[in-house]
């Protein structure tokens, strides 16, 4: 879209430059991501998605837009366990980046919780 940011990734490159942090999102005041970022505003990540969402639907909430208003992560409002959505990927070299580690660690917690309950 005129005016977006490209958030495609260019496979022309290496994979570590294809994956490699891209651009900052802001992350929502008093959302999770915001939490597990240890309260920061802002956290860069990779870009690798040729499509984005403009806008939610009923029952989600934003957790992080990229500059150009590109919603980058969502959450299910009111879910009673995680149910959280990216547009990056926290997986690629997790154990290198204190966020994603804090991302999946809350997710294995959620995980974990659910498993205890059945």
């Amino acid at each position: 879209m005129p005016g977006n940011l490209d958030h495609r990734e260019d496979k022309e490159q290496s994979l570590e430059q294809q994956y490699g942090a891209a651009h900052e999102v802001a992350l929502e005041p008093g959302g999770m991501l915001q939490r597990l970022a240890g309260g920061a505003a802002r956290i860069t990540v990779n870009s690798l998605h040729s499509q984005g969402v403009r806008e939610l639907g009923p029952g989600l909430s934003i957790e992080a837009r990229a500059a150009d208003g590109v919603i980058e992560a969502f959450r299910v409002t009111g879910a009673r366990s995680f149910a959280l959505a990216v547009q990056w990927h926290p997986e690629w070299r997790v154990q290198d980046n204190k966020f994603s580690l804090a991302l999946f660690a809350e997710f294995g917690a959620a995980c974990r919780e659910q498993m205890q309950a059945r």
